[in-house]
């Protein structure tokens, strides 16, 4: 047990991707070296684990967007909580609940964090440290292997480590993270010129890449243009970037995404794209798979506010940049 009253706590960060997406499918890496660009930021996932009282009639109790009292852990719907249990052998009793600072199904990558923080927790449950690495090798088993979700690595990355980094993936599977190294005041302007803006829509990411998946051999010129994209942009980044060719950047690789699958884009998001190139921003994208979530644009500071104007139906958040990745808040052992 990691302490005396047996609570964990967990903070695993959500991520924005700028390039590269879709490349970290095993479908398209197995075959040619895959590459995503992205950054943690700070809005976050929170796990607590604590030790159910026997007073209690269930063993078992989950709260998340349900409450879930059980009694095995083999009765628990919540797919990834139920996953990570079987696979860390965790035994009731044990109360288990999560919070998230943005929705699910947003394309921030929230699903992966929940199961890097839940795995974060088991592990200090167990009384187990575990690496940034076997976190992110043990979610991506969770969540491909045993549920069998039609997702890529890059979520599970960015959730452990944390940070600005460009991660590539091989034909082998592994994994090689390479943090972005910026010159000068590069990272703080880069955040300066981002634009997020929530659309409303949800939408489950493997439907959107059940699709991209099967299609993967059809739009393979168009993956290999993405990944060097994401590969470029890391050059660039690291070499004193101009920020309006980084937003050019991520306008071509949004249009490119959008050839990927047909759930992707929509007229309703297309209408709200070019309104907001119109109004000043270079370039832009959904964040994740697609078809709804966050919006992420660059814009000059200057016409920032004519975007806002012409979104003004979309919440914007404002997201800062997190350095690190999911953090055990309680029992502080670092």
């Amino acid at each position: 047990m990691a302490n005396a009253n047996g609570l964990v706590v967990t903070r695993t960060p959500l991520r924005i991707s700028f390039a590269g997406g879709g490349t970290d499918l095993a479908a398209f890496y197995e075959s040619a070296e895959g590459a995503v660009l992205s950054t943690a930021i700070d809005r976050y996932v929170y796990v607590t684990l604590k030790r159910h009282d026997a007073l209690f009639e269930a063993p078992i109790r989950l709260n998340y967007s349900e409450t879930e009292q059980v009694t095995r852990v083999s009765e628990i719907r919540n797919r990834i909580a139920r996953a990570c249990f079987e696979f860390l052998g965790v035994e009731p009793p044990i109360y288990m609940s999560t919070v998230a600072d943005m929705p699910a199904a947003s394309g921030l990558g929230s699903s992966s964090a929940f199961c890097v923080g839940l795995l974060h927790a088991l592990h200090a449950w167990r009384g187990e440290q575990a690496s940034a690495g076997q976190l992110a090798e043990e979610a991506a088993h969770v969540e491909i292997d045993l549920l069998g979700r039609p997702i890529g690595k890059q979520d599970h990355y960015a959730a452990a480590f944390g940070g600005f980094n460009c991660f590539r993936f091989s034909a082998s599977g592994g994994v090689a993270v390479q943090p972005q190294q910026f010159s000068g005041d590069g990272l703080s302007r880069l955040f300066h010129h981002l634009m997020l803006f929530w659309t409303g829509m949800t939408r489950d990411a493997g439907d959107v890449l059940d699709e991209q998946r099967a299609a993967t051999s059809r739009h393979s010129a168009e993956l290999v243009e993405i990944r060097n994209q994401a590969l470029a942009l890391q050059q660039q980044l690291g070499n004193g970037f101009r920020i309006e060719e980084v937003g050019r950047t991520l306008d071509q690789g949004w249009q490119l995404k959008r050839k990927l699958a047909s759930t992707i884009s929509n007229s309703k998001i297309d209408h709200w794209y070019r309104r907001a190139l119109e109004a000043g921003a270079w370039g832009g994208k959904l964040c994740g798979a697609g078809g709804g979530g966050f919006f992420l644009f660059l814009a000059p500071p200057e016409r920032q506010q004519a975007v806002r104007q012409e979104l003004a139906e979309m919440r914007e958040i404002r997201p800062g940049y997190e350095p690190r990745g999911s953090r055990l808040l309680m029992p502080n052992i670092e």
